[in-house]
Formats: structure tokens, sequence, C-alpha cells
């Protein structure tokens, strides 16, 4: 077959039946921003999940307060949120995150939480609910789900 023919046999186009397959590698890293008022707690966070190349920390900031404009500055698409923070409170938060980013998921992630808390943040649209006692690998497949990718 001369050589003329090879080419055009390798950038022909695509069969009808072929169908691109995306691994975990190809896709976008899942942009997370970190919402959370202990500064050790959120530097951890943030030095972990930099060892998981799915995961990219697009922002962190310490307040619900500075959660909104953070969204709309960043875009990412889960928010991993503490409860308890000066100012505004995870639920208060999650609030005001979705009216500026209805796009983002939610994830709460605090210390503890009580039955009514837990109706609060549903209520205002968290996607799940983890106390900071979970393993990461818990708290990454938290995210994975909330970003709507499947759990390794």
């Amino acid at each position: 077959m001369p050589a003329a023919n090879l080419t055009t046999l390798c950038f022909s186009p695509p069969s009808k039946s072929f169908r691109r397959v995306t691994t975990m590698s190809q896709q976008l890293p899942i942009r997370v921003l970190i919402v959370e008022d202990n500064t050790t707690f959120r530097e951890t966070l943030q030095l972990l999940f930099e060892l998981r190349p799915e995961i990219k920390v697009v922002s962190s900031v310490a307040t619900g307060d500075e959660a909104p404009s953070a969204c709309q500055e960043h875009e990412p698409d889960v928010v991993l949120m503490d409860y308890r923070m000066p100012g505004m409170n995870g639920a208060e938060a999650t609030r005001a995150v979705l009216a500026a980013c209805p796009s983002t998921s939610v994830v709460c992630l605090t210390a503890s939480v009580t039955q009514s808390e837990i109706d609060a943040l549903a209520k205002a649209g968290v996607v799940r609910c983890l106390t900071k006692d979970e393993g990461f690998d818990e708290i990454v497949d938290a995210v994975r789900t909330a970003a709507g990718r499947p759990v390794a």
C-alpha cells in the first residue's frame, strides 16, 4: 500500500461506532474552594489535596463572609465549607455561595454538628455533611461525588 494511503487511513474520520474514552487523568481537575477559619486545618487540607491530581484547590478563605466573592472569582466545582466560623455560619454561607454560584456544590466539613444544624445545612443546599475526624479518603470521595465524578 502506498504511503499516501496510509496517511489517509490514519486521518480518516472516525466511524459511527468510534467512542472516545476519557480517563480520569484526561479530565480537568475538580476545582475546590476551602472555607475554614482554622488556619492549620485549612492549610493541611490544601497540602493533602495537592497529593491528589484530580483535585485542585483554587482558593481558600477563613470566613463564610468571604466565600461568595471567592466563589464568583474562582468558579469552583465544589466548596468545602466549615460550619462554625466567625460571621456567617456554614448554612448562611452556603445560601450566599449558592446564590452567587448556583452550579457549585457545597460539602460541609465540621468538627461536630447537631441534628438541627444538619437540617439547616440541608435546607441551605449542602449536598453532604462530614465531620473533621473522617479519613481524608472519605473527604475526597465526598468532593468527587459532589462534583459528579466517580468515587475511586
